[in-house]
């Protein structure tokens, strides 16, 4: 029995990705974001899936700040097959040799560089894009994973249920705030050229909203705020009159998708990724509540204002379904049960 709290997440991946494996038998692949909240579970799956397969894969993965990522995931910095460089997704060194495949999952897009820095935030997308293009193209990649975002969509009409690939709104270039929404759709145009100029098999995953180990309890993510005021007892903070609409998918779900993506996914046909089972913020509290000894209480600043539509973020997986196989498997009683469980053992 491993003594890793996230077994039994790690071969729920493993068991989804055993039919792609082969095609990642003595794969060389290069990360950037790699010791994010994506890149912790890319690499937690890809070391498990190394050492029951015994795929002989190596990865290497770009970070600014090898000793924070070796504090948080100590079995993870250890290993031989995963290997690090140090430097910034915009003008990173270029490694030497051949490389299999690339994902480019690094970002600044958060809440508050959208605020304070946005054409920083831009400057860190775009450059960093085709630096890791740049840095595909040369080192002979075969696949190549760009983490986009359902940002890019703009905001949705409250007409439209779930957002789908072909839906052409976007966000408004006028509104400062965009800068994280353009940012990725920009990259995602660069992803365009690139498969066309160079015959690149770029993937994209846009990427929604998720719970689960290693997502940041201090940041801009409602469930992990959640999760946060849950564990030092309550009460759970809404924000806003949590009426927003939005949907978790399950960390390990997401390795999953994002795997598959990598090497079955079409090139320049993104994929939707998350979970298509809608609720409110409201609720959303109110199942980390129930998540935790003594309930803590919910506690919601702001009224909704009446006629006014709720806002809305889910998306339409249905291409990823259809064409991959892709679902969600764990559901979000357990997810958020899981993620508590593990911050436990981790305490």
């Amino acid at each position: 029995m491993s003594d890793n709290p996230l077994a039994a997440d790690l071969e729920h991946v493993l068991e989804h990705i055993r039919p792609i494996s082969e095609e990642l038998r003595g794969a060389r692949i290069f990360i950037t974001g790699g010791t994010g909240f994506f890149g912790c579970w890319l690499l937690e799956s890809f070391a498990w899936a190394n050492d029951r397969l015994g795929l002989g894969a190596e990865a290497l993965v770009l970070t600014r700040n090898f000793e924070a990522f070796q504090k948080k995931v100590p079995h993870l910095a250890g290993r031989t097959d995963i290997r690090f460089q140090i430097g910034d997704v915009r003008d990173f060194r270029f490694p030497p040799g051949r490389f299999s495949h690339v994902i480019h999952a690094a970002t600044a897009a958060d809440v508050k560089m959208n605020a304070e820095h946005p054409v920083e935030m831009l400057d860190i997308m775009l450059t960093g894009t085709r630096q890791a293009l740049d840095f595909s193209v040369q080192s002979g990649a075969k696949q190549f994973l760009f983490t986009s975002s359902g940002a890019i969509y703009g905001p949705q009409p409250p007409e439209i249920t779930r957002l789908a690939e072909d839906y052409t709104g976007g966000p408004n270039v006028s509104d400062p705030q965009s800068a994280k929404g353009e940012g990725k759709r920009l990259s995602e145009l660069l992803c365009a050229l690139y498969a066309r100029q160079h015959g690149l098999a770029v993937k994209v995953a846009r990427c929604f909203a998720y719970v689960g180990p290693y997502l940041p309890l201090h940041e801009q993510f409602a469930a992990g705020n959640f999760i946060r005021d849950a564990k030092a007892g309550g009460p759970i903070h809404v924000s806003g009159d949590g009426t927003t609409f939005r949907s978790y998918l399950y960390a390990a779900d997401l390795a999953i998708w994002l795997w598959t993506i990598l090497v079955r996914g079409a090139s320049n046909h993104p994929y939707n990724v998350g979970s298509h089972n809608e609720l409110t913020i409201a609720q959303l509290a109110k199942k980390v509540s129930e998540a935790f000894p003594g309930k803590p209480p919910v506690a919601i600043a702001k009224k909704p204002m009446p006629g006014q539509p709720a806002a809305r973020y889910i998306p339409d997986t249905s291409r990823a379904e259809k064409e991959l196989g892709l679902r969600e498997w764990i559901g979000l009683e357990d997810a958020i049960r899981r993620t508590s469980q593990w911050h436990e053992k981790r305490s």
